[in-house]
């Protein structure tokens, strides 16, 4: 079984802000397979346990906040018996242009309070993840900066990498080699 986690903050407020590219990434897959995410408190996020194409999968958006995410991906891990080698998170990036993506098969956290959560609490730091550019703006403080609005123009430039990203989670769930899948997407944006 996979665990696709996206990260991001729960609520009206925090919907299609900058660090909410996970949910948004997750979103788009559910609405590609017809599905909805439930929120079950057990694990304190929303999740679909379903199959893509015959494979099983849970999609995840933690409903910790960003910066307790592992705590849910914890409790998820332990209840499904999940290895570490069969999580995906998709993160996003400030040090990243808006849109670009970079895989990684592990790393530490870049300064990313989400990830610096998750190494700490699962005490390792080779999960996949999928990091999305969502680009910096210095003269604003970058804890507005990542809680802001897209604008129209990078939701345009984001359109491409969701589906994209949505590519390489089907890729994932497969069982595709993660190093081939990094060569392909690493290289494209």
């Amino acid at each position: 079984m996979k665990l696709v986690v996206g990260l991001g903050n729960p609520g009206l407020k925090y919907q299609k802000t900058r660090h909410n590219i996970g949910f948004m990434v997750i979103d788009e897959v559910l609405k590609m397979i017809g599905q909805q995410a439930k929120f079950d408190s057990k694990f304190n996020a929303e999740i679909l346990v379903t199959s893509i194409k015959g494979e099983k999968v849970i999609l995840a958006k933690p409903s910790t906040f960003m910066n307790l995410s592992g705590e849910s991906i914890s409790k998820l891990m332990k209840y499904y018996d999940i290895v570490i080698e069969d999580i995906l998170i998709i993160v996003d990036d400030v040090n990243l242009e808006t849109g670009k993506l970079r895989l990684r098969e592990l790393g530490g956290h870049g300064g990313h309070n989400g990830l610096r959560n998750i190494i700490g609490l699962l005490h390792d730091e080779s999960f996949k993840r999928v990091r999305i550019g969502i680009d910096q703006n210095h003269a604003i403080p970058l804890d507005q900066y990542v809680l802001g609005q897209f604008t129209k123009e990078q939701l345009i430039t984001l359109q491409n990498t969701i589906l994209l990203t949505t590519e390489i989670i089907d890729l994932f769930i497969q069982g595709v080699s993660f190093m081939d899948i990094m060569t392909k997407y690493n290289t494209q944006t």
